[in-house]
């Protein structure tokens, strides 16, 4: 008698031990994560929760960050440097906080601070209104009266050496001194007034650019406009200029006022010992501007000073349309974007600036704080994802996050990691975290971060009123962290019918830490229980689970507390096409 052969079914195991990080996409591969929480490439190949966070400062209100020998920070209306306040008189508004030297610059105050003696701290801008006489005097370029002057259509009779004489036949009028060698009137090219009245320059410093108003006097209109400053005292200043005879304005005409501004900027960046800024909108005067400046070299508090050399004040106009999204220095380039293009400032005098313009993807409206370097790559969220730039054209890495739509990112930099936090279109916010080195994304939490300063080891933020640090140092949280991953569609790849008859996961738990294993099936959207782990004691485990016959399958493991996944091991028994 013979009996039917009868074959087993084709049994397979499939081990994943390699743990790729986070996409949020349709078909994601092999060791990839449709979504997660807390979960951290530090351990890669190894998938595993990020450590614990800390507490830097619990400050008021902080609201802005920035580097320097030590973490600095804006709190309400102080500077902290190595947590030691300055009193300031600062604003509530969220900051920017630029590195130029030993000083830094707060933004939009418009005030500076000296980090290494902080007692030297005042503002940028300055302002003097004349309560007193005012009197214009014809001087050298250092203040000094002249001697000897002359003032008359025709030259002096039988002059003496030196001898100074101001031609008024024609118009303008000129400053003529005799040479008794070559008996000749010599014109002064240039000729100086000294500006005097109790206190007037003791605000400004020598070669300062000022904003002069005010004057009445008909023969010195001139003056009213943008001055460098050649020379002062505490009570003069003197400025470029030509007058016929002392003239004195009493407070009864009008009150003098010199001024020495700062643009009104959108963004403000250091470059090359200068500080750079961009504008598109109306500026300090009333007028619409769509332009780019530079500060004198080496002073940030001079943005007006034209003396035509290479240490100049400089401003120029754009012809690209739209506000100014960000700046920032790459590679030694002051950069400025918009939406569609970034503007790159080549040159190192105001003689040979040129500005290139690039048609490109620019930084997103509001996500003017996700610029940020890490090892020479500039990354910064735009409209369609989060790009990388090299210096020539951005290419976008952020294909792992799906389609979702984000906005409002704040980024930083810290090691090889790209942080960015974003908020999505319902308006919650998303922590990701970008492995460079190893091309990666995974998804922390919902913390929502107004600033990034990676300093000396440790990556501090902004947040819920506090400074915290991202890796622990300061007061920790020793709280269990709440970690989860989830899988892709698992067997949605093969045509056949098959079912996962067991799985294996290859782990190991800190003592106090538990984990738990969900699964979801076909088209269900339940997650069902399969298993829990609470640790005793630190050792590895292996967990062998049975789900349910299904056609695919998704797998949820979570936990709180500290643990490593080795490996998740698929024990697949394949069928035919029908059964």
């Amino acid at each position: 008698m013979r009996y039917p052969t009868l074959y087993t079914k084709e049994n397979s195991r499939q081990m994943v031990d390699v743990f790729k990080g986070y996409n949020h996409n349709l078909r994601i591969g092999e060791g990839e994560f449709f979504d997660m929480k807390n979960m951290t490439s530090d351990y890669y190949p190894i998938l595993s929760p990020r450590g614990n966070r800390g507490v830097y400062a619990s400050a008021a209100n902080p609201t802005g960050l920035i580097a320097k020998d030590a973490l600095c920070y804006v709190a309400g209306s102080k500077f902290y440097i190595n947590q030691h306040p300055v009193e300031m008189g600062l604003n509530d508004e969220p900051k920017q906080l630029i590195s130029m030297g030993a000083y830094v610059i707060i933004m939009p105050d418009k005030k500076w601070v000296n980090t290494l003696d902080t007692t030297q701290h005042g503002d940028i801008e300055s302002c003097f209104e004349a309560e007193g006489d005012v009197e214009f005097t014809l001087c050298t370029v250092d203040g000094a009266d002249y001697e000897n002057m002359t003032v008359s259509p025709t030259e002096p009779e039988e002059p003496e050496n030196l001898d100074m004489w101001i031609d008024t036949s024609s118009t303008p009028h000129t400053l003529k001194q005799y040479s008794e060698s070559s008996a000749v009137w010599v014109q002064i090219a240039t000729t100086y007034i000294k500006i005097s009245c109790t206190g007037i320059g003791a605000a400004f410093n020598q070669y300062d650019g000022v904003t002069i108003s005010g004057i009445a006097a008909e023969s010195l209109q001139d003056l009213n406009a943008s001055m460098v400053i050649w020379a002062k005292g505490d009570d003069y200043i003197v400025v470029a200029g030509l007058l016929d005879q002392t003239i004195t304005q009493s407070v009864d005409d009008g009150a003098i006022k010199v001024e020495r501004k700062m643009p009104a900027m959108d963004f403000v960046i250091e470059s090359e010992n200068r500080l750079w800024g961009c504008k598109y909108g109306v500026s300090n005067n009333g007028e619409v501007v769509n332009e780019i400046y530079a500060s004198k070299l080496g002073d940030f508090k001079n943005w007006n000073c034209f003396m035509g050399l290479a240490t100049d004040s400089y401003a120029a106009s754009c012809g690209t349309d739209g506000q100014f999204t960000g700046a920032i220095t790459h590679l030694g380039y002051p950069l400025f974007f918009k939406e569609n293009c970034v503007h790159k400032v080549y040159g190192n005098y105001p003689a040979n600036f040129q500005i290139q313009t690039t048609a490109c993807r620019g930084v997103q409206k509001g996500s003017a704080k996700s610029l940020a370097i890490v090892n020479e790559t500039l990354f910064y969220k735009a409209r369609s994802g989060v790009c990388a730039y090299d210096g020539s054209l951005p290419t976008e890495v952020s294909y792992a996050l799906g389609n979702e739509s984000y906005a409002f990112a704040v980024g930083g930099a810290h090691g090889n990691k790209y942080y960015i936090s974003m908020v999505d279109e319902v308006g919650d916010s998303h922590l990701f975290v970008y492995d460079t080195a190893k091309g990666m994304w995974h998804k922390e939490d919902d913390l929502c971060v107004e600033a990034f300063c990676s300093c000396r080891g440790e990556m501090y933020a902004i947040s819920n009123g506090q400074i915290i640090t991202m890796l622990g140092s300061g007061t920790p949280d020793t709280g269990l962290i709440e970690w989860f991953a989830e899988t892709g569609e698992i067997g949605i790849s093969s045509p056949d019918m098959k079912y996962i008859s067991r799985l294996t996961i290859r782990m190991s738990m800190d003592i106090g830490s538990e984990v738990r294993v969900y699964a979801q099936y076909d088209f269900s959207d339940e997650w069902e229980h399969l298993f829990s782990l609470r640790s005793d004691n630190l050792r590895s485990f292996s967990l062998p689970i049975r789900p349910k016959r299904c056609d695919y399958m998704r797998l949820r493991i979570e936990g709180d507390g500290a643990a490593k996944i080795y490996s998740i091991t698929k024990t697949i028994e394949q069928g035919s096409d029908r059964s």
